[in-house]
Formats: C-alpha cells, structure tokens, sequence
C-alpha cells in the first residue's frame, strides 16, 4: 500500500510540530489495513506551551466524558471485528483501526486528521524536521460526529484523496463535491431534515415559531435549511437565536429570556446535545410557559434529556431505531485488565464506578474487582434504541467493502496489494450493499444516502416519567407530497390530546381577507372584511374576489349566489291592484257599450256619432287590456306585443276621438247658410280616417319590429345587488316614434275640441274631449320622467298607470255625462233639448 507524501509543513518548525506530534490513540488494533476513526469522546480541550523554550502546544482533550460518543467508537470496533470473522468480506485481510478523540474541536481534529495523512507512526524520530517521511497514511476513517470538525478534517483530506465516511455530520455543505470531494455519509444532510421538520409545522397548522440553533455549521447551515422551507410553507419566525456553549453565560442568559418572552408557543431547536444541554440548564432556572418543542436529530434521540418534564410532548426526526446483534454482548465484555490497555476505555471504567484502576485516579478508592459493568445504567450500555450507532455500523462496512472492490477479485484478496486513497474513493462511489442487520448502504452523487427518519414523539409515562415513541416516519425517496406519514397519535406539551394553538394572528374566516400588520411578519395580520359585492370563500385568503355579474355574495360573504331577478310578476301586491284596475276598466268600457246599444235609437246617442263611439268603446277596452301584456315575466313576444297593443290600440283610440271632434266642427260648420262641410267630413270619410290614422302607427310598429324590436334583458346596472328583467326598447327611435305619433295626434285632438268648446249647445261634446285630451296629454307629459327615472319592475308600473290613466281619463269625460243622462235624466235625452230649444 502507498500513501501521499508527507503534508508539506511551515518554515516556522514550532508550527510545524504544533500538527506533527501525534496524539496516542484511544482505541487500536494492528491489521493488514488500518482504519481511521475520529470520535468527538470529550467536551473540551487544554492547551499548553512554554513560550521561552518554544516547545510544540500540546492539546489535549479535558471535561467529562461523552459515553454514547464512546459507544460510537466500540461500535466501529465491533463492526471492524465482525468483518474479519467473515468468510465473504475481505477473507484472509486482517482491518485494523486507529481510534482517536476530536474533543468536538476543530483544532484537535486537524491534528488529528494531519496524523492520519501523515502516517500513523505514534512518533516521530527526527525532532528537527518535518520532511522524513511517515508510515502510509490510512486509506479511509469514520467520524468525526460533528459537522464543524468534519469540514476542517475533509478540506485537508480532500487534498489527497483520503475519503471521510461521517456517521453524523449533517451539515449540508458537506454535499458539495468541489469542496469536500472525498466526503461522504450514512446519515442524510439535514437539508432534507429542515424540509421535513418544516413540513410538520405546517401540517399542524403552527404559523409562529421560535427558532434557536447552535453558533456552528450545524446550527447556522440547518436554520437556514429550515427558515428558507418554512418560509416556503408560509411559517413565520418570531425570533431566530443562536449561540455557543463556549459563549458566556450571559449570552445564553439572553436567548432564555427571549424563549420566556415570546408569545409562539412551539420552537424549533437546531441543537447539538451539548448547547442544548446548558440551555436547558439556563431555562430550569426559570420555567417558560409551556412549550412545544420541535427537535432536531442531534438531540431528540438523547436518552439524557427524557429527565426534563419540560420538553413532554416534544417532537422531531430522528435517525430510525435499528438493533444490532452481537453489539451488547461485545459491549459488556470488557474486565478492569482489558480496560488498562486504553485509556479511553481506563477513564470510562474509573468515572462509572468512582474508582482507581492501580492507583491511576488520586483521592479515589481502588476497584476492588466487585464492579459490575452489566448492572451500569448509562448511555454506553443503553443500547435499546439504536439509532446513530448503527450509522457508523453502516460506515465502516461502506469502507470495508470500498477496500474489496480494490484489491479483492471474486475469490480471493491480494493483502499486498499497492493501492492510493483515490482508489478505494472510487470504491466508495459505486457501494450499494445490505449490512448484516439488514440495511441498505449507498451513495448518491453527492455522498448522501436516501433520507429516511422516524418522527418521534416524547409521551409522559404512567409514573410521570417521559419515553420515546415512534409516531411516524419520512423517507424521501417517496413521491412528493407522500415522504411524510403519521402512524400514531401524538402527545402534546404537557401531555394535552389536543394540537396547540401557535399563530400570530387568528385565522381569518371566510367573508374577510388578511391585511398584513405595518412592520410585522406576514403572519401578523387583521382580518378586512371583503368590499361590497366581493367574497373570499376559504380561511386567510390573501384577496377577495368579485362575483360574476350576474351573482351576490350571500352575507357571510363567503359564497356568490345569482342575483333574484326582478319583474313585475302576477303574484306582486302591485301587479294586483293594477290588473284589477285595468279589468274594472275594461269592464265599464263594454257596460257603456251595452248602455250605448240599448239605447242606440236615442238622440244623444245618434246625435254624437254612434259608429265613432262604439269603435271608441272597442278601442278604449283593448286599451284597458293591453296594459295586462306588462305584466309578468318578460319575453320576445311579450315584448314585442306589449309595445305595438299600446301604440296600436291607443292611435285608435285617439283616431277616433279625433274623429268625433272633426264631426262636432263640421255638424256646426253645416248650420252656417250655404256650407257643405258635412258632404266632406261625412261617415265614410270619418272611417277612412280613422283607418288611415292607425295605419300610420302600424307602419311605424312593423319597421320598428323589423329593424330592432324590443326583446328581453337583464338590467345589471340599476341594482348591484339583484337583476331587472325588463323589455329592452331596442331602437329607441322606434318608441319614442311611436309615442311622439300618440301625442301628435291627441294634441291636434285637443287644439280642435279647444277651438269648438264654445259652440251653443246644451250638450257640447268638445268640451268634455277638450277635458279628456287635457288629461290624456298631462298623463303623458309627466309619464316621461317618470318612466326614466323609476326604478326596476316600477317602470313597468309607470307605464301600465299611464296606460289606465289616459284610458280612464278618455272613458269618463268623454262617455260619463252621455251615460248620466241616459240613465239617471232620460227627460233631458231629447232633440231640443240637445239642440237647445227646450226648457232646461
């Protein structure tokens, strides 16, 4: 096996042995090939130099032990283990493996990925310079558990090619292959965790969050993952925090005081386990109001915090549980001797059972051999949920199986094999295997694995205590919009049954629309009733929309409903009381006939034209009845009849009554010696008139008709809120034609019963016309801004009154004083005394 050559160091030789000296391994074992690992086992780092002597800084890692990263790392050597007691995996190769602790730090981690492209030599002998060349550097490591450490570590490796398999460094900036090309993972970037937690946000309706996320690529690059999908999913951030467990207290003194303050009440935590466990240590000291916690893999799969009753009902998505047979046993099987070869494994001993392995602890008693490792209760032996540890099962069998496809044929392995990290990089791209266990480990182009997780639940025990629940699950290689489902019902803060409640502003009902909040969110919002004549049919609808036209919103405003259309029907109060006036009038019209016809032999009757009067009468009735064709709901031939009965029946009407004022002036023209006036003007003549005259206004009904008639439609205009159905008049010209005719005629009526109502007679009828046309011609004059100006079905009403006005006008001065006489003075219905002779 060859490896790079030795990392070029600085002129500076202090520097350069700042990154030479190794670091012992924690953990170790010789084999064919050696395998690196990088485990972040403690908290912090010390330093120390002699700025006289200008001796090399020493870190070293210091705080309290992490024991599930502990786990991490005997979990890679039982892997390591399994692998070479199998027959169809690298048979006859030996791996082997380098274990070494990153402290969670960057610079420690850079010292240690500088060992691994070294060489892995514990020491060098050449103390003056950095140029001898090392052992072959390892072809490949597991770790670190970090994203920040795993960045600094992959951009040195990268350089030579050396691949990294990170079991849980998430940060999706690892995916860029420019940058880290020989980086990769058997757990998702947190892009895909971001869009998920984003997802479930959504879907229980929580528009208000709070967001707090770790100082650190994790933190920064997952918050923006999140806030960019939430943003996308209309979620509103009311604070986004971040700070670092190095920060001073008082920094995190401050986003708890923030958390108390704010009125969302469901938070989004991108932590790791140990930022979030001082702040979880800042806020016991004064509870929040209850809270729904949303949690990020990094800690809502931590064991450590179901001691917080604050975080009850807590949810997020976690790397799914896995088991992995033989792991326990190999676990517990570890003696006080084997514990001395490490000191890694001397430490975790001491610490768990409060002793001194030989005196290596001062102030502490000695183990005495009575301490039982399977009676322990920690994080190290807790393997009842394994979740992370099965992804660096999964990453040191990725390797493992990189290395066969170099330098193992179908049957057997070449242990002498020369081979460069680019190599077994290549291996690592192509992987795709089922690990003893049963899962599936490949790589896509950037590195990533598919993303899968479960969404786990913090339920409150019986005895009050709080225990992980498995209620869902994501994968997303699933069709969009089915990556997420929910298998089981969820608890919520404080154990509630039912969703809480996080929004800004309260959804807007339907009828309303948001208008957002002057210098809030989007989610800030008062809801505005929608204008007139407007509807929004869903909750927080952004706009409201205008119903079509012939539609109204109902008044909830939240659903167009068509317009009540509107016309004088049968059944209207209105429409009543004018049939039955036009009836009644109809009616008198044909009792005055029957009168006239009893009595046509009378000399009132004879003397007043008795033809002209029954065609009159005729005339007058159909009149009456022509106003029952406004009536009802319009349609084309209703239209078009109602408009020429009227003008029709009307010009009649007045032909006739021009007629009989025409006879009046011609009968006393005749009394004058020597006049003919009657031989003109004489029954035969009086009908060609009165033909001629209707004639006229036919022609006018036909070309009106014919050219554009009258036809039915929908007014839209006069009422926002409902429909005038009404006769159009279609040429305009063509009614006020007809109209203009009418009133023509009934003026040339009334100048000529004007001119003969002073004639000496008892019974002058051109006075009673003269009176008739008077009321005829004042009903129309002031029928024409009525008509214009009335309003919907009572235009129609306008114009029937008109029609029964003039009617009723003509009927009775013209015909009720011949019928008094008739019928209450028949001692008066005599020749001389219509003549004037006789005695009154």
């Amino acid at each position: 096996m060859t490896g790079p050559s030795p990392v070029a160091c600085k002129a500076d030789l202090v520097s350069c042995k700042l990154w030479s000296e190794p670091q012992m391994p924690g953990l170790t074992m010789d084999g064919d090939f050696i395998i690196g690992g990088i485990f972040s086992i403690h908290f912090y780092t010390s330093s120390e130099q002699n700025t006289y002597t200008r001796q090399p800084l020493q870190l070293q890692c210091s705080g309290s032990m992490n024991f599930r990263e502990l786990r991490f790392a005997r979990a890679m050597e039982f892997t390591i283990h399994e692998i070479n007691n199998r027959t169809d995996l690298l048979p006859g190769i030996t791996l082997g493996y380098q274990i070494h602790d990153s402290c969670a730090a960057v610079p420690m981690s850079v010292k240690v990925a500088f060992q691994f492209a070294n060489g892995m030599e514990p020491f060098y002998n050449d103390t003056d310079s950095c140029s001898k060349s090392a052992a072959a550097a390892v072809p490949a490591l597991v770790g670190d558990s970090s994203s920040t450490p795993s960045i600094s570590i992959s951009r040195m490796l990268g350089i030579f090619g050396i691949p990294q398999v990170s079991h849980y460094a998430t940060c999706a900036c690892l995916s860029d292959k420019r940058q880290f090309p020989a980086f990769f993972r058997t757990v998702p970037n947190f892009h895909h965790q971001a869009v998920a937690l984003a997802k479930i946000v959504k879907h229980f309706g929580w528009t208000w969050i709070g967001a707090v996320r770790s100082d650190s690529d994790y933190g920064n690059y997952g918050m923006a993952a999140f806030l960019k999908a939430a943003q996308e999913e209309g979620i509103c951030v009311e604070y986004s925090e971040a700070f670092s467990r190095t920060d001073p207290r008082s920094k995190v003194e401050r986003v708890a005081n923030v958390i108390r303050r704010s009125t969302a009440r469901v938070i989004v935590a991108f932590l790791p386990t140990g930022e979030m466990r001082f702040l979880l240590e800042e806020l016991t000291r004064q509870a929040p109001p209850p809270l729904q916690w949303i949690g990020s893999d990094a800690w809502i799969i931590e064991p450590e915090f179901l001691r917080f009753n604050m975080f009850a009902g807590a949810i997020g998505f976690g790397i799914p549980r896995s088991v992995i047979p033989g792991l326990r046993e190999f676990l517990l099987d570890l003696s006080p001797e084997q514990a001395l070869i490490s000191p890694l494994l001397t430490e975790f001993w001491e610490s768990s059972f409060s002793c001194s392995l030989i005196g290596s602890s001062e102030g502490a008693r000695e183990c005495d051999g009575s301490e039982d490792i399977r009676a322990l209760q920690n994080p190290y032996t807790d393997t009842s949920q394994l979740r992370v540890t099965n992804l660096v099962y999964k990453a040191t069998y990725a390797i493992a199986h990189a290395i066969h496809g170099v330098i193992c044929n179908d049957t057997q392995c070449d242990k002498s094999a020369k081979f460069t990290p680019w190599q077994i990089l290549d291996q690592l791209k192509k992987v795709n295997f089922t690990t003893k266990n049963g899962y599936q480990v490949s790589f896509d182009s950037s590195g990533d694995p598919v993303a899968t997780y479960e969404l786990l639940n913090w339920q409150i025990r019986k005895d009050g205590g709080l225990y992980c629940v498995n209620v869902g699950y994501y994968d997303s290689s699933k069709p969009r919009g089915q990556e997420f489902s929910i298998s089981r019902t969820i608890s919520w803060m404080g154990g509630q049954t039912e969703v809480p409640r996080s929004v800004c502003s309260e959804s807007c009902p339907p009828g309303a629309r948001k208008a957002v909040q002057k210098g809030k969110p989007v989610c800030c919002y008062d809801c505005i009733p929608c204008a007139e004549g407007e509807i929004s049919n869903k909750t927080d609808s952004l706009n409201c929309v205008s119903c079509p036209s012939e539609f109204w919103p109902n008044n909830q405003q939240d659903s167009c409903l068509p317009k009540p259309v509107e016309f004088l029907s049968w059944d209207d109060t209105l429409s009543i009381i004018l049939t039955m006036f036009s009836i009644t009038g109809a009616f008198i019209a044909v009792c005055v006939a029957v009168v006239f016809y009893q009595h046509k032999t009378s000399p009132i009757v004879r003397a007043n034209n008795s033809e002209l009067s029954f065609l009159l009468l005729f005339s007058l009735t159909l009149c009456f009845l022509c106003s029952l064709t406004f009536i009802g709901r319009p349609f084309e031939w209703s239209c078009m009849l109602r408009h020429t009965a009227f003008g029709i029946t009307f010009v009649l009407c007045i032909s006739c009554v021009l007629g009989k004022t025409i006879v009046v002036l011609m009968a006393f023209r005749a009394t004058i010696p020597g006049s003919n006036a009657m031989k003109w003007f004489g029954p035969q003549q009086q009908r060609i008139s009165v033909v001629t005259f209707t004639l006229i206004q036919v022609l006018i009904c036909v070309l009106w008709l014919t050219i554009s008639p009258p036809l039915p439609f929908k007014n839209l205009n006069h009422y926002k809120e409902r429909i005038i159905l009404e006769c159009g008049l279609g040429s305009a010209v063509g009614f006020w034609a007809v109209l203009g005719y009418i009133g023509f005629l009934a003026l040339l009526c009334f100048i000529l019963a004007f001119l003969a109502r002073k004639l000496p007679d008892n019974f002058n009828e051109a006075k009673f016309i003269t009176f008739s046309m008077l009321i005829f011609c004042a009903v129309w004059v002031t029928f024409i801004p009525a008509y214009v100006s009335s309003p919907g079905k009572f235009t129609v009403a306008v114009e029937i009154f008109a029609i029964l006005a003039s009617s009723f006008g003509l009927i009775i001065c013209i015909f009720a004083p011949k019928c008094f006489i008739i019928m209450f003075r028949p001692e008066q219905n005599t020749k001389k005394r219509l003549m004037g002779k006789g005695s009154s």
